[in-house]
């Protein structure tokens, strides 16, 4: 991973199913809420498993794109919800 202004890029390209999707799981489970990461591979599924990943985690995915046999997908860590314990 390395940064590019206030995103991360996380280049995949070249691995194939499953690793583009555990990889990116792997990238978000390490971020701060609010953090973008910016995902780009070649494998054709991650057309379909990254944005899963992303809807599952609850994160948002700001825009995915196509350019010849490139993916890229851009997310936004999802902001920790403040969670209560209930009164007694």
């Amino acid at each position: 991973m390395k940064h590019i202004g206030d995103a991360i890029h996380l280049d995949l390209s070249g691995l194939k199913c499953p690793l583009p999707v555990l990889r990116t799981r792997k990238a978000l489970r390490g971020l701060a809420p609010g953090t973008l990461l910016t995902v780009t591979c070649t494998d054709p599924m991650a057309a379909i498993d990254i944005p899963n990943l992303v809807r599952e985690a609850g994160d948002v995915l700001v825009r995915q794109d196509r350019k010849s046999t490139t993916l890229s997908f851009t997310i936004r860590k999802a902001v920790a919800e403040n969670h209560q314990d209930p009164p007694h």
